[in-house]
């Protein structure tokens, strides 16, 4: 992939073709301006949604549940939660970054969820979409360890809580994704790189990066009612690597 691929794949493009998909629904779309925030957020409005597009970190224990109910009633969520990977072997782990890793992806999902349910479960609908990541889907370098085990707490939570809102019609799922182009893990200058292009031909099936609109019209699909079979799942997205 020259140099020029790289930026048009990192681009996120505009849909050519909008229908309104999403007209009337208001959504939230947290950590707006970073990882899958920007493409999803932009589709997103592209297709007609009443978009409240956060940008704070939620890492405080009370600023998810004071977001939701400045949103008031809510359609959807998209819990775009990230942090950029924290590499030690399982001997030199530190418990700052292992914390760290769960005050910005795991508390706050949980606490999102928490503070979102309770009106979802009233009214009987609504749809919660986590952005994780497939790393805990496959074993991966042992460098990554603090930060996979954030990740594969944020599926299993998805899974079990999942499993828990089905009965009352409210979905909770996840896009477990890896090798998409974003801000946060892969930036240009990462996917130029000649040896991150030998091991994306080595390691991912699909053979190239994934892009930016790709996730987010799968976000777009779990929280439309085409969906609404679709309870607790974590859906691997990453170009068939897990």
């Amino acid at each position: 992939m020259t140099h020029a691929g790289v930026s048009d794949v990192y681009r996120h493009r505009m849909p050519t073709n909008t229908s309104g998909r999403l007209a009337g629904r208001r959504i939230l779309v947290t950590s707006a301006d970073t990882y899958m925030g920007p493409a999803i957020a932009q589709l997103f409005r592209d297709e007609g949604a009443d978009l409240v597009a956060d940008t704070g970190d939620l890492i405080g224990p009370d600023e998810p549940r004071e977001l939701i109910e400045r949103c008031g009633e809510l359609d959807a969520i998209v819990a775009n939660l990230d942090l950029p990977a924290y590499g030690a072997g399982t001997v030199d782990i530190e418990d700052e970054p292992w914390l760290a890793g769960f005050d910005a992806m795991v508390h706050p999902l949980m606490r999102l969820v928490r503070a979102a349910a309770p009106r979802m479960i009233e009214r009987g609908s609504g749809s919660i979409v986590a952005v994780t990541s497939s790393s805990p889907l496959r074993r991966m370098t042992p460098h990554a360890i603090a930060y996979v085990a954030a990740r594969a707490a944020q599926n299993a939570y998805v899974r079990s809580a999942g499993h828990d809102l089905a009965k009352h019609g409210v979905r909770l799922n996840a896009i477990a994704q890896n090798f998409v182009a974003n801000d946060t893990y892969y930036p240009p200058e990462t996917l130029a790189n000649p040896r991150f292009q030998e091991r994306l031909q080595r390691e991912v099936p699909a053979r190239r990066i994934g892009r930016p609109e790709e996730t987010a019209e799968l976000a777009l699909f779990l929280v439309g009612e085409t969906s609404s079979f679709l309870f607790g799942q974590v859906i691997s997205h990453d170009g068939g690597w897990s």
